[in-house]
């Protein structure tokens, strides 16, 4: 039974990259193998992966997926090795045919579309960030940059211009000329986002987008998304397969496990309500105060003397903001300033490193 809870959306609207776009999968499934459809209807009859493996040499790879991605958020899909993170990304703009189901953007059925419907769509509505980088190692950074402009035939004028423009944004500008192998490998990765931006596509597929670099780079880039997300509000699909990443990307996270989506919800409600045993054996060691928002633990009541924080503050900056002002108590506002509760250092405290048996109600 999937725990399903949409919550927490981002706001839709025209932005730098135009509207966004939502994308709804149902009743998704992909049998890998000669004859899949044959298999269909014992898969949706109970038929479990290992049995369609052992007795049919085929391979379930996602089973009976639905998944509202809302637009203009990061929907992060995560999960372990063989959970079907990789095959779902791909149905979107199917490079991957599904055996059965829809895959749903905006007011399109992806899966009935012709080539030549599928090929514009994948040009105009679609954007990809590797693991690789899958940059041409004989072309410059500018010229990687602009390379899906030049696909579309966008003017040599044009494109430079708009490849010059990303490049100075994910901060490269000075790199110009540079090859990729004259670069680090978050600098590559840079390449590769400000290829997938100038092409102003609505929807960005982030499959394993940083897991190739060091940690530290990672969380450059993570921090580098953020950013940009802020001004753009793309429909951004960010595969990974590490919890940190995904708590702190997502919008929305959906966890799979072996072709099923076990979970979906924001990072807190995964964090503080998790499904079943699975979800909680990976959440367990979870920085909680990274996760928790200021909104979550609020006390409904009368302003008191002392200072704001932000209702969308994590809970370790609103105890850092405490600490610095010497308080025991803060009140809580919206992002307009108007004073909805406090909070106290005590329940932020309880909070970080709950008893086993305490749940927190989240909101």
């Amino acid at each position: 039974m999937v725990d399903q809870t949409n919550t927490g959306a981002t706001d839709s609207g025209a932005t730098e990259a135009g509207p966004s776009v939502g994308i709804q999968i149902r009743n998704l499934y992909k049998i890998f193998g000669p004859t899949p459809e044959k298999y269909l209807e014992d898969v949706k009859g109970g038929m479990t992966k290992d049995e369609l493996r052992d007795s049919h040499n085929h391979v379930l790879g996602l089973k009976d997926i639905n998944l509202d991605i809302k637009p203009g958020g990061i929907q992060v899909v995560m999960g372990l090795s063989g959970s079907g993170k990789s095959t779902l990304i791909r149905h979107i703009n199917r490079l991957i045919d599904p055996t059965a189901g829809q895959m749903l953007v905006g007011d399109e059925d992806v899966v009935q579309m012709t080539e030549d419907q599928l090929r514009t769509f994948r040009r105009a509505k679609t954007a990809m960030v590797f693991q690789k980088f899958a940059l041409m190692p004989h072309y410059t950074v500018l010229e990687n940059t602009e390379f899906g402009l030049e696909i579309k035939g966008v003017t040599r004028k044009k494109r430079r211009g708009e490849a010059q423009r990303w490049i100075e944004r994910v901060g490269l500008a000075g790199y110009e000329d540079s090859y990729p192998n004259q670069l680090s490998g978050g600098m590559q990765q840079r390449v590769g986002l400000a290829r997938a931006l100038a092409n102003d596509a609505p929807i960005l597929l982030m499959d394993e987008a940083f897991s190739a670099l060091d940690p530290l780079i990672r969380t450059e880039m993570q921090s580098v998304l953020l950013d940009l997300q802020q001004d753009l509000g793309k429909t951004i699909v960010f595969i990974t397969h590490d919890l940190d990443e995904a708590l702190r990307l997502g919008d929305q996270v959906a966890i799979l496990r072996d072709g099923e989506l076990v979970q979906q919800g924001t990072a807190q409600q995964i964090v503080l309500k998790p499904a079943d045993d699975y979800i909680s054996s990976f959440v367990r060691d979870v920085n909680r105060g990274r996760v928790i928002r200021c909104k979550t633990l609020m006390v409904a009541g009368a302003a008191i003397e002392g200072p704001d924080v932000d209702a969308s503050l994590v809970i370790e900056e609103a105890a850092r903001l405490m600490s610095a002002e010497g308080v025991e108590t803060a009140n809580v506002t919206n992002s307009k300033g108007k004073r909805l509760g406090t909070i106290s250092m005590s329940d932020i405290i309880g909070a970080m490193v709950p008893p086993q048996e305490d749940a927190i109600s989240v909101i």
